[in-house]
């Protein structure tokens, strides 16, 4: 199984604070999980850094694996912009996102299911 980290989760194991995700993430760790990102969930963590957090981010991202988002990626989120983008507010960010997730066939591990109305989208539990 392998899994996409959201935006959320991913602050949330920097912030440290959350018990309950923080295991799940070492579970991920220990078991070889394939652990993935999306380019889009750099930019929004970037986005709301400060300097002081710089060296921390960078060493959270460096062991995980980040999808380039090609073509087939970019195609399939326009797809779901079209569909989803006015009645539930879908933003680009989570619409490449979702689009990664089901292209790679992972897990999306988010707490903010109702960005992700993708029938084909898969959660992780």
């Amino acid at each position: 199984m392998s899994v996409l980290l959201d935006t959320d989760i991913a602050i949330e194991i920097l912030r440290a604070r959350d018990q309950d995700i923080l295991s799940k993430w070492s579970g991920h760790i220990v078991s070889g999980t394939a652990i993935f990102y999306s380019p889009m969930t750099v930019a929004e963590v970037w986005a709301g850094a400060r300097p002081k957090e710089y060296e921390t981010i960078s060493r959270f991202f460096r062991p995980l694996i980040c999808v380039p988002t090609e073509y087939k990626i970019g195609q399939l989120a326009g797809e779901y912009i079209r569909q989803y983008g006015k009645s539930h507010s879908l933003d680009i960010a989570d619409a490449i996102i979702a689009a990664t997730t089901v292209q790679l066939q992972a897990t999306l591990w988010t707490r903010n299911r109702k960005h992700y109305p993708m029938p084909d989208v898969v959660f992780f539990q």
